[in-house]
């Protein structure tokens, strides 16, 4: 049954997006937009009770102690499909950083065109780190052995993968007591694979044990080391100028997007269209140059090292195309949709497929292979010059917004201490005195079953007002980059007075971007830097922090909001729940959905839950803060004690005994 079509509002909250889509609607086209109302998801399959692993099924569980032809209950049902899930997502994220590694390796040995070592301090304090040695050697040596030390962690059987060791050591313990630390990135995935076959693993928590060590080996395993090397090779971002939006294409230019996950070829074509030999190819084909523009992940990626604009998030795949002005769009792998080269063919655009993993019908491939990886990214980008000619009505929306993109680890260790005194106490003495309430990791993807951008938009504004200082990645990222809330002196008067606070006195954004969906890892890094500075507990579950997906729709959320509940997190997915059973039909389908909610919070202190409402999302943040603010014996959060800065203030103060004055001041009785 199709659902109610939907109003141009209720599909996105972006006006770009809108007026894209009354074109598509002029022209007859269909997008994801429209294809999610006109196929109503099956709610038997959307609950987790359906299953489809043999041939004897598919199994639909729709009566109270149903059970498959093989006997699987509900609950062995949905931690099977949980697990296969996880294990996918897990391997998508962890395939990307094998990719990263190799690419390495080639460029240690001098066998990949146009790359070199970009961050060298951090390829030596990685290096140091895993024991590598580093004195007296070239960083191409250094990077030869990283290299073969990060690819030994996919195919490695025995141990542990190396990145773990960057966790807080009591969360090792507690991993390593319970026995879920990956041993190889690989193994891990073909086990959950194996566990979840016919006739094998039966007992949903042994299952959802098992889901825990597959996602640690993406998020302290493959996703880290992607993020690991990219930031070697192209440089560890740090904050600069950028912009997002439709309204960052040019119709004087031939317009290139690169959509998808790998920094190795965007990273190259940005190098390639930056060449005088490509600029004047371009300026004889009639256009005044190549104006590149990302999407999805990619955006992020090269967003925050180069300073490309973003023209949108997962669901502007198509609607760039609308715009009638793209002469190629370029992809790799994941969050691609195979319905870009029906929509290109009511255009001149050029789908480009480049990665030997992935091929759509009737686009062009051209593969891309390191070794020759300029050569090629300018042959990509000649094919999209020659089809400048063949350009017809363009229709460019005139939205886009500014952003300060760039927000590392590193960078945020340096902008609160600066290089001598590099430091995390500024955010900890904040997060103490109450100033900063506690912190949110908006991340992940859009949904078209939801309002494109409204979730990400509303509880990232919500939770401003609250002092929760907010850190963003991946599509969530653009889409809060599309609302101006990512430049220093935007939207400060809608945010929280301790919060405002430290963003004018740091000279931050109260939203960072710190990159694409695998950069998770670097929030992770962060929450450790902050246990390992002291003052916020020994553990990440102590930390006042808590990570949502409002608008989840992949698999690799599934990974990550798994792995984020290992690390100590309460992770909040917004949407369906794909393990929710139909509690009116099926009496104990709620098994693994209160497994991986209070079981897994007793094991890790993290918990996952699926909340729709986006009010309830808030609501249950500020409350898992506060609990956490109170256990630490935090001071009780109270907006009124901050945000009058200045002489003033300090007048007021110094009629106070001093007593109370240090207690106005730092927010602690100081004894």
């Amino acid at each position: 049954m199709a659902r109610k079509k939907r109003s141009l509002e209720e599909f996105s909250a972006d006006p770009a997006a809108q007026e894209m889509l009354v074109r598509a609607e002029e022209m007859g086209v269909s997008t994801a937009f429209h294809r999610a109302d006109a196929l109503a998801p099956c709610n038997i399959g959307a609950a987790g009770m359906c299953c489809s692993n043999c041939g004897m099924g598919p199994c639909r569980l729709t009566k109270d102690g149903l059970t498959g032809v093989c006997g699987a209950t509900i609950d062995t049902i949905q931690a099977r499909n949980l697990v296969r899930a996880i294990a996918v997502g897990s391997a998508a994220h962890s395939d990307h950083g094998r990719d990263m590694a190799f690419t390495l390796k080639a460029v240690a040995n001098g066998e990949a065109e146009g790359y070199v070592i970009r961050d060298v301090p951090k390829l030596r304090t990685l290096a140091a780190r895993y024991g590598i040695p580093i004195e007296g050697r070239s960083p191409e040596e250094i990077a030869n052995d990283l290299a073969d030390l990060y690819i030994a962690q996919f195919g490695q059987q025995d141990g542990q993968v190396v990145p773990i060791i960057r966790a807080p050591e009591k969360r090792q313990k507690l991993w390593k007591k319970l026995g879920v630390i990956p041993r190889g990135i690989d193994r891990e995935v073909v086990e959950a694979l194996h566990r979840t076959h016919i006739g094998d693993d039966q007992d949903a928590e042994h299952l959802l044990h098992h889901a825990i060590r597959t996602a640690l080996s993406d998020g302290w395993g493959g996703s880290m080391i992607a993020t690991d090397v990219s930031d070697i090779l192209f440089g560890t971002p740090a904050p600069l100028l950028g912009r997002a939006n439709l309204g960052v294409l040019r119709e004087d230019m031939v317009n290139v997007i690169v959509h998808g996950h790998e920094p190795t070829l965007s990273e190259m074509i940005v190098a390639a269209s930056q060449d005088p030999e490509i600029i004047e190819y371009a300026r004889a084909a009639g256009a005044k140059g190549v104006n590149l523009a990302g999407i999805c992940c990619t955006a992020n990626e090269i967003l925050m090292r180069q300073g490309v604009p973003a023209a949108g998030n997962f669901l502007h795949q198509e609607l760039v195309i609308l715009t009638g002005a793209v002469e190629a769009m370029v992809v790799d792998v994941q969050c691609i949709m195979q319905a870009l080269v029906g929509l290109a063919q009511n255009f001149h655009t050029l789908i480009i497929t480049t990665s030997p993993k992935v091929k759509i019908k009737d686009a062009v491939h051209i593969e891309f292979d390191e070794h020759q990886a300029l050569t090629i990214a300018k042959e990509i980008l000649r094919r999209a010059i020659d089809n400048f000619k063949n350009r017809g009505e363009v229709h460019i929306p005139a939205a886009q917004s500014e952003l300060i993109p760039g927000f590392s680890h590193e960078y945020i260790n340096y902008m609160l201490g600066g290089s001598y005194r590099a430091s995390f106490r500024p955010l900890n003495d904040a997060i103490m005195a109450g100033r900063i309430r506690g912190v949110a990791a908006i991340v992940g993807c859009n949904n078209p079953r939801s309002t494109q951008d409204y979730l990400h938009s509303y509880v990232t504004q919500e939770l401003l007002k609250q002092d929760v200082l907010i850190v963003e990645t991946g599509c969530g990222a653009i889409a809060t980059a599309k609302l101006g809330l990512m430049l220093g002196e935007a939207g400060l008067d809608q945010v929280g007075p301790g919060l405002r606070e430290i963003c004018e006195t740091v000279g931050i954004p109260p939203v960072l971007h710190m990159g694409s969906c695998v950069d998770n890892s670097r929030i992770l890094t962060v929450l450790t830097q902050m246990v390992e500075e002291g003052g916020l507990g020994d553990d990440i579950d102590q930390i006042p922090a808590v990570g949502l997906a409002p608008e989840w729709m992949s698999e690799k959320a599934l990974s990550i909001g798994a792995y984020c509940v290992a690390s100590g997190v309460y992770v909040i997915f917004g949407g369906s729940s794909p393990v929710s059973g139909m509690p009116d039909r099926v009496s104990d389908s709620d098994l693994v959905s209160r497994y991986i909610s209070e079981g897994w919070e007793k094991l890790y202190g993290g918990k996952l839950e699926f909340i729709p409402d986006p009010e309830e999302m808030v609501r249950k943040t500020l409350e898992h803060i506060d609990k956490k603010r109170a256990a630490l014996g935090l001071p009780e959060y109270d907006p009124s004690r901050f945000g009058r800065s200045g002489d003033a203030r300090i007048l007021e103060l110094e009629k106070l005994p001093l007593p109370e004055r240090r207690e106005a001041l730092y927010g602690v009785p100081v004894r």
